[in-house]
C-alpha cells in the first residue's frame, strides 16, 4: 500500500520574515525558489509566468489547504479560497492567489482520480509595482529553457531548487540533482529521488528536465513504499488543465541565465 505525506503545507512559519528579505541571489529579489507564505504555511515558489498583460509566481495548490497533511486529494480537500492573499519573499506588497486546481477541480466536478491525485498548482498573481523587480531565472542553475514533461525512464536526470525554512537558511543545501524513479501510467505524476529529499517546506518548488525546461511541482513526501521519494506533478497537465477550466493564458517565462546542469556550480553560487 501507498502512503503519501504532502511535503509543505505542515510547514507553518515559525517566525514571520520580511517579505523584502530575498532568499538566494539573482538580479531581482522575485524569482524562481522563493518562500511563500499563505495563511501561516510556509512554502517554496516554482516559476515565474506571464499572460502577457500580468506576472504570476507559481506554487502547490496544497500549499492554501486547510486539510492537513495527509489530505493531498485536490478533489476532496480542504483548500482557502481563490482571491487569498500570499506573503512573497522579495516582494513589498502581497500577491493574490487567482488560481488554484483544488478550487478548480471542486468547482467543476472532476472525478479522473490521477487528475485529483496530481494536479497540485496555484498561481499568484504579483503586484504590478513588484513585477519589476522579478528575475524568472532559476537560483545557481539558470534557466529555464521551455516546458516539458520529465522523462518516464528510470535513471532520467532532473534539477530542482528547495528552500524550506526548515534548513534554516543554509542555501548551499537548495540547490539538488536526481533521478526519476518511476510515472504513474497517466503521465500525471512522476516519483523522483534527489541527493536530499524535498522536505516540508519545499513543497511547491520546480523541477527541471536534464536539459533545463520547466517541467513539474513537487506535491509530495512518499513514506512507503519509496521512502523518501517526492511525488513531482507534471506541469504541462497542470497548466493545460489551467487553460482549459477558466485559469489565466499565463504560461512559464523562461530564464535570462542560462542553463548550467553543473550541481557543484549551483551550490557554491547559492
Amino acid at each position: 500500500m501507498s502512503y503519501r505525506l504532502v511535503a509543505g503545507a505542515c510547514a507553518l512559519a515559525i517566525m514571520v520574515l520580511a517579505p523584502s528579505a530575498a532568499s538566494a541571489a539573482g538580479t531581482g529579489a522575485i524569482h524562481p525558489g522563493v518562500q511563500t507564505f499563505t495563511n501561516g504555511a510556509q512554502c517554496t515558489a516554482n516559476f515565474i509566468y506571464s499572460d502577457g498583460a500580468s506576472t504570476y509566481i507559481g506554487q502547490a495548490a496544497h500549499c492554501s489547504g486547510t486539510g492537513g497533511n495527509t489530505a493531498t486529494d485536490g478533489c476532496s480537500s480542504g483548500t482557502l479560497p481563490v482571491g487569498t492573499q500570499v506573503q512573497v519573499t522579495g516582494a513589498n506588497n502581497p500577491g493574490v492567489m487567482v488560481y488554484n486546481s483544488w478550487a478548480t477541480m471542486q468547482a467543476n466536478g472532476e472525478k479522473d482520480v490521477d487528475t485529483c491525485a496530481y494536479n497540485d498548482i496555484a498561481l499568484i498573481k504579483l503586484d504590478p509595482a513588484d513585477a519589476a523587480n522579478v528575475d524568472p531565472s532559476v537560483p545557481g542553475f539558470g534557466g529555464p529553457t521551455g516546458t516539458a514533461s520529465l522523462s518516464s525512464s528510470a535513471g532520467s536526470t532532473v534539477y530542482t531548487y528547495g528552500n524550506s525554512e526548515l534548513r534554516g537558511g543554509v542555501t548551499k543545501l537548495s540547490p539538488k540533482q536526481g533521478v526519476v524513479v518511476d510515472q504513474q501510467p497517466s503521465g500525471w505524476s512522476t516519483d523522483v529521488y534527489t541527493l536530499t529529499p524535498g522536505i516540508p517546506g519545499d513543497s511547491g518548488s520546480g523541477f527541471m528536465t536534464a536539459t533545463g525546461q520547466a517541467a513539474g511541482i513537487l506535491s509530495t513526501v512518499a513514506i512507503a513504499p519509496l521512502a523518501g521519494s517526492n511525488g513531482v506533478g507534471d506541469l504541462p497537465r497542470e497548466l493545460a488543465y489551467m487553460h482549459s477550466h477558466g485559469g489565466p493564458n499565463a504560461t512559464v517565462v523562461n530564464g535570462t541565465k542560462p542553463f548550467n546542469p553543473s550541481l557543484l556550480s549551483a551550490i557554491l553560487g547559492a
